[in-house]
Formats: C-alpha cells, sequence, structure tokens
C-alpha cells in the first residue's frame, strides 16, 4: 500500500527540473522525503473497508498526504514554529528559504485540492472534506500560536500555573482536534466517499478519524515527554493522557464494528493499535 502511494506522489508531484525549479525541487523535498504516510493510508483502508477499491481512493489519499505536507512546510517557518530540521534533514526553509518555503506550501495546497477534484466518485463532497480539515488546521495553529504568546507572557510570572491557564483558556482538546484529528477525520472520510459508502457509514468513518487523531496527537505528547512546557504531560499527568489514548483508541475500534455491510475492517483496527502503541 505504501509503495502505491509513494508512486502516486511522485507522479502527482512536477519534475525536479520543471521550471521553476527552485519550486519543483522544494515541493519534492517536502513530499518525497519520508514520512509514515499514515493518513493516505487510513483513507485507502478506509476505501477498502466502506466495499469498495483502494484506486478509487488514490486521488483523495495523495490530497490528504500533500495538504499534510503543505502544513508541515508552513509550521516549521520563522514566524511558526522555526524548526530548521525535519525528519533528520534540513526542512523546506532551511534549505530553499523563507519565500520558497511560504510558496511550495501554497503550491502543495492547491495541488491537494486538484487531485481531490480528480476523485472518481463524490469529487464534491471530498473537495468539501478537504476544505473543511485544511480551515480547521489553520484555525488549530492559530490558536496554538495565541496560547503560546500568552505563556510566553505568563509563564515568567506564575511558572506551570500559566501553563494550565493558557491551556484551559484555548481549550487544549479542541486544538487537537483541530490541528492533527481534523486530518484524521477527513482521512477516512474521503476513503469512504471514495468508495461511494451510504451517509451514516461515512459519518462512522470520520469518527473513527477524529478519534484516532487525538489518540495519535496524545501519544506524540506521552512520547516527547514533559521536555516541552507546552505539552498534555504537563497540564493533564502522564496517567491521565496514557487513559485518554486508551478511550480515544477504544472509540476508533468500536465505531468499526457498527459499520453495515461486509469490508474488512481489520487494517483500520490495526492501525489504530498500531498508533496507540507506537514509540516513533
Amino acid at each position: 500500500m505504501i509503495e502505491r502511494i509513494e508512486r502516486a506522489l511522485d507522479a502527482a508531484l512536477p519534475a525536479a527540473d520543471v521550471r521553476p525549479v527552485a519550486l519543483s525541487q522544494a515541493l519534492r523535498w517536502a513530499v518525497m522525503g519520508g514520512g509514515k504516510r499514515v493518513r493516505p493510508q487510513i483513507c485507502l483502508m478506509a476505501a477498502q473497508a466502506a466495499g469498495g477499491r483502494a484506486e478509487d481512493a488514490i486521488q483523495a489519499a495523495c490530497a490528504i498526504e500533500l495538504l499534510h505536507s503543505y502544513t508541515l512546510v508552513h509550521d516549521d517557518l520563522p514566524a511558526m514554529d522555526n524548526d530548521k530540521e525535519r525528519r533528520g534533514r534540513p526542512s523546506v526553509w532551511a534549505k530553499f528559504g523563507e519565500a520558497t518555503a511560504i510558496l511550495a506550501g501554497d503550491a502543495l495546497q492547491a495541488l491537494a485540492f486538484r487531485l481531490a477534484a480528480l476523485a472518481p466518485r463524490n469529487a464534491a463532497a471530498i473537495v468539501a472534506s478537504l476544505a473543511q480539515a485544511a480551515r480547521a488546521v489553520v484555525e488549530g495553529q492559530v490558536e496554538d500560536l495565541n496560547a503560546l504568546n500568552g505563556l510566553n507572557v505568563l509563564n515568567t510570572l506564575k511558572g506551570l500555573k500559566a501553563v494550565k491557564a493558557v491551556k484551559a483558556l484555548n481549550g487544549l482538546e479542541e486544538m487537537f482536534a483541530k490541528k492533527t484529528a481534523a486530518l484524521f477525520a477527513a482521512a477516512a472520510e474521503m476513503g469512504a466517499l471514495a468508495a461511494d459508502a451510504p451517509a451514516d457509514a461515512v459519518a462512522r468513518f470520520r469518527t473513527y478519524g477524529h478519534a484516532l487523531g487525538m489518540a495519535f496527537q496524545y501519544q506524540d505528547d506521552l512520547l516527547d515527554g514533559e521536555d516541552d512546557s507546552f505539552s498534555s504531560l504537563r497540564i493533564l499527568g502522564r496517567d491521565e493522557v496514557r487513559h485518554r489514548i486508551a478511550t480515544y483508541t477504544a472509540t476508533a475500534t468500536e465505531v468499526l464494528e457498527k459499520l453495515p455491510g461486509d469490508g474488512d475492517v481489520s487494517p483500520l483496527v490495526e492501525m489504530a493499535a498500531l498508533l496507540a502503541a507506537r514509540s516513533f
């Protein structure tokens, strides 16, 4: 499955020598430099679980990965997280410059919507799902930045209490739902739409994706540890974070049990278990 995704992503991107070369190379650097391809895998698995074929969802799967790549390119920028590295090598802005990185992110988003529009079934609904996720991620990033700015001011005065106050003010779960879970929810929903699943089944796949994304984000915080002052570990505590991972993972699994039809949901169940127990 991953090999199919890699081939499709490679075909969707301009060749490295296509002008303007700097942009083409930046796009390929952003997308083809590794990554677990979790979201596109979920999209293809959802299509199959809904009784469809993976090939019917490949455009949607690549669209969600390109959108995810765009968010990473922009998140790494100095105005955002100021990360000079991504997956063990220079981030796009560190290698190609800030201006090219901004434009590369813009181009990735445009390419994502183009691919979504090429879906053989329910293209309009798939584009709408992608757009909803794109907006949610931006809103979540704004909330994250606002919370972080407040933390920088208050932290010097109140220490950890400021962390708790700012997180409570901005809504920890709402931020996670927008920044992380929205893309997972869209991935599963788009896969089901590509398979032409009935509306109630599409809604269940979306619930699965949302729950999985929430578990994924809490697991990220658990893996990152308490060195990051802006972490759910420091607000909720390790035991509560683990409890939420287990609860959301169980929700993701349970919603699949109520799906109509005879599609194979076992890959999605296995994906939920893998992400909840991951060490990467």
